[in-house]
């Protein structure tokens, strides 16, 4: 056993150092690292695409997820899939991963099990937060922590039901409270919006709905304590500017001006690198992946700041693939229609750093 941990640590380094030179041969700059980052928390978000196990669930439409199924998912393609997803999550901290992960796509319980210790992750001391939500496919959202690092207090799901339409589910809302390095008090609301399968027009009331949802609980705790920190994080298939989170969630766009309970998003004007999205449908990109958080996290007035006001997409050369069809690049996901591709993920994972005020305790 001692062997075989030598040997996972082993391969962790290797992978992490060839990482960073990969980053390096193409013109890009490695992952800032947190100790880079002025000892900041770093805080991810990653849309993960269908991590399903290969088990049938005769309550969810997961049967395209077995071996039987249209997409031939078997074990050799769940366990790559979970070494996938934990090089993304060890390379967006460097050599310190970060301290919460914000996940959507998950089928279950069992394949976060096996995500956090199952593989190398489980050096890092993660924990996890989940609960099934009633999504018909079987998708959930969820969070996982170091320990090291976060304390939860609480967390509950918000659900959500259309009164325009009864029939349909999706996932739950995920909100946790509890302490980062032992100082802060934080709010975390983990999305998996309603996507736009079926047409723009006919799904937005759908997003919208869920966003006054979240504005709502959002207003509560503006009225329950004072300056609270939150932070929304999730795949909220629309963009900043869309209606649902422009105006509905209220997550302003302009950070000149400030208001006690404002919301802003940090991807409004993303635009660094090259990259211009966090996903790629046809030939354009979107930013439908996000981080919006409460005004004290970006004013200067308050202990805890987002370092430089601002979110990052994590791009390093090996999420992507060439695309023929259109120019240029797209990421590298796990299967193209029905064909395995045996990549990461149709989404980038996006990141921000928590700092301390040097005038804060």
């Amino acid at each position: 056993m001692r062997i075989l941990k030598i040997i996972q640590i082993t391969g962790l380094i290797l992978w992490v150092s060839l990482m960073v030179q990969s980053c390096t041969n193409y013109g890009q700059q490695p992952t800032e690292t947190v100790e880079d980052s002025n000892n900041a928390s770093r805080i991810t978000f990653y849309n993960v695409e269908n991590l399903f196990d290969i088990y049938n669930d005769s309550l969810k439409r997961d049967d395209e997820f077995t071996p039987e199924g249209d997409r031939n998912w078997n074990n050799k393609r769940f366990y790559k899939k979970l070494n996938n997803i934990y090089k993304v999550i060890i390379g967006i901290g460097g050599w310190n991963p970060p301290v919460i992960v914000g996940l959507c796509e998950v089928e279950n319980r069992f394949v976060l099990n096996k995500l956090v210790y199952q593989t190398p992750l489980k050096t890092f001391d993660y924990k996890i937060i989940h609960e099934e939500s009633p999504d018909w496919r079987g998708i959930d959202v969820a969070l996982i922590y170091r320990s090291s690092g976060f304390t939860p207090i609480e967390y509950r799901t918000i659900g959500i039901r259309f009164p325009f339409d009864t029939v349909s589910r999706t996932r739950d809302i995920l909100h946790v409270k509890g302490i980062l390095s032992e100082k802060d008090t934080i709010h975390i609301f983990v999305n998996h919006w309603p996507s736009r399968y079926g047409g723009y027009l006919v799904t937005k009331p759908k997003r919208e709905f869920v966003a006054a949802v979240l504005r709502k609980q959002v207003d509560s705790l503006f009225i329950a304590e004072n300056n609270p920190n939150i932070i929304i994080m999730g795949d909220f298939n629309d963009e900043p500017w869309d209606e649902s989170i422009n105006d509905f969630l209220q997550a302003k766009i302009d950070t000149t001006t400030f208001q006690k309970n404002d919301l802003f998003n940090l991807m409004s004007s993303y635009k660094k690198d090259g990259v211009e999205g966090t996903s790629k449908y046809l030939e354009d990109w979107s930013i439908i992946d996000q981080f919006i958080v409460s005004a004290n996290l970006i004013s200067g007035k308050q202990p805890l700041q987002v370092l430089n006001r601002g979110a990052q997409i994590y791009n390093p050369d090996f999420l992507f693939e060439d695309d023929f069809k259109h120019l240029g690049e797209k990421p590298f996901r796990t299967y193209v229609g029905f064909s395995y591709n045996n990549g990461y993920s149709d989404h980038l994972p996006i990141y921000i750093d928590l700092i301390r005020n040097i005038s804060g305790n």
